[in-house]
């Protein structure tokens, strides 16, 4: 199969096809190159900011109702290529076919909340302490936003992003993950096919230090006024401290270590499916991922064997198959997962075999990885809350299970890892669901149901290590793609001066009855 020719697209036109290369491959068949990428410099990331700065502004100008018009032909394009779009996720990071589809709709469902937004950046009149004078505010777009994006949803996520901030008459710089540089093209052509004017939209493929010294140049140059960053926590910190320094609050999405706190009298069963799901789906390669099973003595044993037994039921292999996942994203990430690996400790007891790389000589089953970075699903029992495996992010198919006997001791465990991304709580009893919500520092809470999965209409994001408390989704990203402007009006003929030429109607304070 012939690979894609891609380089970065900026003010509509491609960019030199000089660069570094670079090849994106499947995953699952490590022979198969999906993409030929030229990589850009920090200059030409620097330029595509200047570019989208001087089409931003007449894209403010154009009606918000009729931006969201285009947002609505962009959910529309995308919905008539779902498969393709799907497909082309699935071989080139190896996401399963039906787990593809699915995020491929959430684009449709965040465009489909997002055209009526078009009528509804709604300001405020407000009434005057002074007669003869009007006060209004404005939401006013920020300007241009650079945007920066992770493969493992490399189509999903980003539209979190690009959706808003366009619609709210932003211009944006996308910068998504190499290795997934084939969805995100496709993307892109999307969006521009919906009729986006030249340079509103632009996308530039570059490795992770070009873009940080792109970014510092476009900051510094002011043709940056919003960040957005999808990514591990490491690197957010970067981004953060860079932004602070030009007085910008980032959009920060970042890692978690999200607990699943299982009660005394939960569904055994539902909690297994739950975990199964959060822990493995995506070989636990997603932000919200189940890091920590924190489950109740009394129950402690039955639910490992129960969670044991699933996993070693679950089928693992090509993406294109009904699996519970495939290979790990890329290369970069089978490394750190190894890695991972080599935490655990003699006190620990690994309920699942083998672990490691599936391959010919240590298989799974009847697969034997056929030439993919597939590996071996892992349940570690016995954490401790000292140990890394508590309080590190693990980005790959492992799961942590440890033990509580009190619920505000399973509360004090889910905050410990200092993450507030996801968690989920499975109880029967709405007072211990409503407690755990009030006492976890997460961003998201779920009773019952898996540390993962979103809704393109409810805020997405986390606190402490997970993020600096922003929100994506729904009308809450409003709030980071425009800003709020206040205006009054005086039509009284004279000056008049707030908190001092107002009328005062006097009380009697010393009356009594």
């Amino acid at each position: 199969m012939v690979s894609r020719q891609i380089v970065s697209v900026i003010g509509g036109k491609d960019a030199e096809a000089a660069g570094t290369p670079y090849t994106s491959v499947n995953p699952a068949r490590l022979d198969e190159a999906v993409a030929e990428v030229r990589l850009a410099d920090a200059a030409t990331f620097a330029a595509a900011c200047r570019s989208a700065a001087e089409a931003q502004r007449e894209w403010a100008r154009v009606p918000a109702p009729v931006r969201g018009r285009v947002i609505a032909s962009i959910g529309r394009l995308v919905e008539e290529n779902a498969a393709t779009l799907a497909a082309l996720v699935t071989r080139e990071i190896g996401k399963p076919y039906a787990e593809a589809l699915g995020e491929v709709r959430e684009i449709i469902d965040t465009c489909d909340f997002f055209l009526g937004e078009g009528r509804r950046l709604y300001g405020q009149t407000v009434p005057s302490e002074m007669p003869d004078k009007q006060l209004f505010t404005f939401r006013v777009p920020v300007g241009v936003a650079a945007v920066i994006t992770a493969g493992n949803f490399p189509v999903a996520v980003p539209s979190w992003y690009l959706v808003p901030a366009l619609l709210c008459g932003n211009a944006v710089v996308w910068k998504p993950a190499e290795y997934a540089a084939a969805s995100a093209h496709a993307l892109y052509r999307l969006f521009a096919a919906a009729g986006l004017p030249d340079g509103v939209l632009n996308i530039v493929f570059a490795d992770g230090e070009q873009t940080y010294a792109g970014l510092d140049r476009a900051l510094a140059e002011g043709t940056v006024h919003k960040v957005g960053f999808t990514g591990s926590s490491e690197v957010g910190r970067r981004i953060g401290e860079l932004c602070g320094r030009h007085l910008q609050s980032p959009c920060l999405e970042l890692g978690g270590k999200n607990p699943m706190v299982i009660m005394p009298d939960a569904d055994l069963d539902l909690a297994v499916e739950g975990a199964l799901f959060s822990g493995f789906g995506t070989a636990g390669q997603r932000c919200t991922s189940l890091g920590t099973a924190i489950v109740h003595t009394d129950v402690h044993d039955e639910f490992v064997r129960r969670f044991a037994a699933a996993v070693a039921e679950a089928k693992i292999g090509d993406p294109r198959d009904k699996v519970l996942y495939g290979p790990l994203l890329d290369r970069r990430f089978a490394e750190r997962f190894e890695e991972y690996l080599t935490w655990i400790q003699p006190h620990h007891t690994v309920v699942t075999s083998p672990i490691g790389r599936i391959t010919a000589d240590n298989p799974r089953g009847g697969f034997t990885g056929e030439n993919g970075l597939y590996y071996h699903p892992v349940i570690v029992d016995g954490v401790r809350p000292v140990d890394r495996l508590f309080t590190e992010e693990t980005f790959g198919p492992i799961v942590g299970v440890t033990t509580f006997r009190t619920l505000e001791e399973a509360i004090e465990l889910a905050n410990l890892p200092g993450y507030g991304l996801s968690s989920s709580i499975y109880t029967t009893d709405p007072r211990a669901a409503f407690r755990f919500r009030e006492g976890v520092g997460a961003g998201m809470v779920s009773v019952n149901n898996s540390t993962s999965g979103a809704e393109a209409h409810l805020p997405f994001g986390g606190n402490g290590r997970s993020g600096n408390g922003s929100r994506q989704s729904g009308m809450w990203v409003l709030d980071q793609f425009t800003r709020w402007q206040a205006m009054n009006w005086d039509y009284s003929g004279r000056l008049q001066k707030a908190q001092m030429d107002v009328a005062e109607i006097v009380p009697d304070l010393g009356f009594r009855l």
